[in-house]
């Protein structure tokens, strides 16, 4: 099935370096495929070929990948200056007639496609600005933190680099994915800009923009963090392996 109107971005053009490996992050292998496949067949087969995957770090060797098993087009983020760069960079090869934009990593491979739909659907029926995937964590290193004024509203995604220890006991966390109206997302990536620890360019920094341009902002709670868990580290990735694993055995019996 095919979600008219929509398309996707995934963000695969980092260099993945506490994975101590010179392979791209999102060409190492899970149970024999790659993270980047296990995220492209769960894309392809809802959105079919409106798909844009941002390459960089060794951008030839992950296109050689994809292009075995996919069609999609791609985008070149020049510089790692954060996801909100390599966003911009993709935007030129949506096609005209999309409306909204789901993006998601490349390094989160155990997403499934009833998730994505599920996700896809509460953006659109609520006709939301801009959607994110959020899910509760009891350990939230590493992870955007979720902030909330008195009123409940969210108006903010605060990164872990520049979390107050405040903020940093907030277990609600952005997971990365995104679904956003493209005429906000092209407004909107033109007001991002690097006033942060890590000065980069954040994607999350759109909810905020969202918020003080009264912007509908939705916030979807997923009820499986493992599906969002993203790899940075050969630990995570035996950590995902073992996840898989389980799941494999429990579809078996």
């Amino acid at each position: 099935m095919e979600i008219k109107e929509f398309g996707v971005i995934i963000l695969a053009a980092g260099k993945g370096t506490r994975m101590k490996s010179d392979t791209p992050k999102v060409l190492h292998s899970i149970h024999g495929q790659t993270m980047i496949s296990l995220v492209l067949r769960c894309a392809s087969s809802l959105f079919g070929e409106n798909i844009v995957v941002v390459v960089g770090h060794k951008a030839e060797l992950v296109k050689a990948e994809i292009d075995q098993q996919f069609k999609v087009s791609y985008a070149l983020q020049k510089e790692l200056l954060g996801t909100g760069d390599a966003v911009r960079a993709a935007i030129p090869f949506l096609i005209d007639s999309i409306k909204n934009v789901l993006i998601l990593c490349g390094d989160v491979p155990l997403i499934k496609k009833d998730t994505i739909l599920e996700f896809v659907n509460f953006h659109i029926g609520n006709s939301y600005d801009i959607s994110l995937f959020s899910v509760h964590l009891d350990k939230p290193t590493g992870y955007g933190r979720l902030i909330f004024n008195n009123k409940n509203e969210l108006v903010s995604i605060c990164e872990e680099a520049d979390a107050t220890p405040e903020q940093k006991d907030i277990n609600l966390v952005n997971a990365g994915l995104y679904c956003i109206k493209k005429d906000f997302l092209v407004y909107a990536l033109d007001l991002i800009d690097t006033d942060n620890f890590q000065k980069e360019y954040y994607l999350t920094d759109l909810v905020s923009i969202a918020f003080k341009n009264n912007s509908s902002i939705g916030c979807f709670l997923g009820n499986d963090p493992d599906e969002v868990i993203g790899i940075n580290s050969v630990s995570d990735l035996k950590k995902v392996e073992l996840i898989l694993t389980k799941k494999i055995v429990a579809n078996i019996q």
